[in-house]
């Protein structure tokens, strides 16, 4: 596998760690004035710092709302601390991957114990209240950026009003647990709340923080909670022609750690032909089941049983640039 150079510098998040909720590392702030409740939420993975840095410097700037709440978090904390340069994978999550234990079920169910699963239950009373969720992340692999919509019709329509990044992935998320961005109303295609996850480029790449501060200034735009003036005009960076909607069809999960690509894939290549090959699961081999299929995400990185190493996706459709 790829090692990538570290090019960036992971922010000291000390300065944060009170909050202002009663829970550590989550700031939530009040306009006075109606408008929607809207997060900007990093460290889902102790490994993905560009969040960190965008919500470090909106604390630092002493942004405000002007209009309804606005609440700047950090969420796996643990986690970000055990960082180590020498083994930069090891420090995703703790005890169990963060963005997996957002089903209700999960949370409420009392015998069930984690680092991962404390947090969680800490941050849930200001989640319950958010409306509108920006979850910023990166990738283990060298890709360009996509937005993780979710599967619902309201996903694809906020990525739409977003404009970028280019590839809007739609799907139902992971086998091994929920995701925060499809939590409760979230995932509720009669409710007014929605979120986006973005994935801004690999973990540790310079322009992984110009695209998380880009989609972080639009989301803010977007929900109406600041005016452009509120941020730095560079922030904006230029619009996509077109957004792709590519809809996941199904998972590619590992049986054991007996599986390998066929190919050094990165995200994002497209299989012309069905019954192409694209690895080997068991010995046995894994192939795209339809034409022009796009493997969103591949990486043996956090290989394990019952990990999805890749998911399947058919192009959907083309949105021109609103």
């Amino acid at each position: 596998m790829n090692a990538y150079p570290i090019e960036i510098t992971f922010p000291d998040i000390a300065a944060h760690a009170a909050g202002n909720t009663g829970i550590p590392f989550v700031h939530t702030f009040e306009s006075g004035i109606d408008g929607p409740h809207v997060m900007i939420n990093a460290l889902t993975h102790g490994n993905e710092v560009c969040g960190a840095i965008v919500v470090d410097a909106l604390l630092r700037a002493n942004l405000r709302p002007r209009r309804g709440k606005l609440t700047l978090a950090f969420a796996n904390v643990d986690a970000y601390a055990r960082f180590d340069a020498n083994a930069p994978d090891t420090s995703r999550f703790v005890d169990q991957d963060f963005n997996r234990v957002w089903a209700t079920k999960t949370l409420d169910d009392t015998t069930r114990d984690s680092s991962e699963l404390r947090r969680a239950r800490a941050m849930r009373p200001v989640i319950d209240t958010v409306d509108l969720l920006l979850d910023l992340h990166s990738m283990h692999e060298k890709s360009k950026p996509l937005i993780v919509a979710g599967p619902l019709d309201k996903g694809i329509a906020l990525s739409a009003r977003l404009g970028t990044p280019a590839t809007v992935i739609c799907d139902e998320g992971h086998p091994e647990g929920r995701r925060m961005r499809d939590y409760e109303g979230f995932g509720d295609p009669a409710s007014a709340k929605n979120a986006l996850l973005i994935e801004c480029g690999q973990h540790w790449e310079a322009s992984a923080i110009t695209v998380a501060r880009d989609v972080t200034a639009r989301f803010l735009r977007l929900s109406g909670v600041i005016d452009a003036k509120d941020l730095p005009a560079d922030w904006i960076r230029e619009t996509p022609p077109e957004m792709l909607v590519v809809r996941v069809t199904q998972p590619v999960v590992a049986k054991s750690m007996d599986f390998r690509f066929a190919g050094d894939y990165t995200g994002l290549e497209v299989f012309a032909q069905a019954g192409s090959v694209i690895g080997w699961s068991d010995g046995a081999p894994v192939e795209t089941p339809y034409d022009d299929c796009m493997l969103v995400m591949p990486s043996l990185r956090q290989l394990r049983p019952g990990v999805t190493v890749v998911r399947l996706g058919k192009i959907e459709r083309r949105i021109p640039s609103l």
